[in-house]
C-alpha cells in the first residue's frame, strides 16, 4: 500500500520551510512519495495577485530537482475554477487507486479552520492530515476538532516554518537579500525574471 503526501501551496515562492516540511513529514509517516501540488486559484487569496503558473511550477522544479521522493503535479493548475483540497485528493485517489493512504500535508493555522473546508465530510473520508506548526505548539488540546476529524490530524514540528512566501517577496522587493531563504537556484530564477519586484499583500 503507497502512502503518498500532498504538499499544497501557491509557492510564490517556494521556500526552504516548505521543503523542510515536505522532508519531515516524509520521513515520520514513511511517505512513499510527497507531490507538490501548485494551487491554481486559491479561493483564500482573492485579493493578492498571484504569480504567473508558469513562473510557480518552474521554482517548484528547480526546488525539488534533488530529491527523487519529491514530485510536482499541474493538476490544479490544468482545473479550471477555485483550487480546492477536496478536487484535488478526488484526482489523487483515482490516480494511485483507493488503497493508497492520502496524507495532505498543510499547516496548524489552516487545521484550524478545516470545519470550513469545501466538502470537509467528503474530504476527511478520503485523506488523513498532517498539521506542520513550529517547535512549542501545545498540542494538549488537539486543535479543538470534533471526532471523527481530530483522530484524522496528526501534529508536526517544524523548525524552518518561519520563513514565509509574503516575507521573501517583501524583502525581494526592496531589495533585500533572500539568500538561504531558498534554494539557489529557486534565488537566481527570481532575480532573473524579475519576480515581486512591486508587491501587493492586500
Amino acid at each position: 500500500m503507497k502512502k503518498i503526501g500532498i504538499m499544497g501551496g501557491t509557492f510564490d515562492p517556494i521556500h526552504y520551510g516548505h521543503l523542510v516540511t515536505a522532508e519531515a513529514a516524509r520521513e515520520k509517516f514513511h511517505l512513499d512519495e510527497v507531490v507538490f501540488v501548485p494551487s491554481g486559484i486559491p479561493p483564500h487569496k482573492k485579493k493578492r495577485l498571484i504569480s504567473d503558473p508558469h513562473h510557480r511550477c518552474f521554482m517548484v522544479e528547480l526546488a525539488i530537482a534533488s530529491n527523487p521522493n519529491f514530485t510536482i503535479s499541474e493538476t490544479e493548475i490544468k482545473r479550471e475554477g477555485y483550487s480546492f483540497a477536496a478536487d484535488t485528493v478526488d484526482t489523487f485517489v483515482e490516480i494511485y487507486g483507493k488503497n493508497a493512504e492520502i496524507y495532505f500535508i498543510t499547516g496548524g493555522d489552516a487545521i484550524k479552520e478545516i470545519l470550513s473546508w469545501h466538502k470537509i465530510d467528503d474530504l476527511i473520508k478520503k485523506c488523513s492530515f498532517i498539521a506542520a506548526t513550529r517547535p512549542g505548539y501545545d498540542f494538549s488540546n488537539g486543535f479543538h476538532l470534533p471526532s471523527p476529524y481530530q483522530e484524522k490530524v496528526f501534529p508536526l514540528k517544524v523548525t524552518a516554518l518561519a520563513i514565509s512566501s509574503s516575507q521573501i517577496r517583501s524583502m525581494t522587493a526592496i531589495g533585500e537579500s533572500i539568500k538561504y531563504l531558498v534554494p539557489e537556484d529557486v534565488e537566481k530564477y527570481i532575480h532573473v525574471h524579475g519576480l515581486y519586484r512591486q508587491v501587493n499583500e492586500e
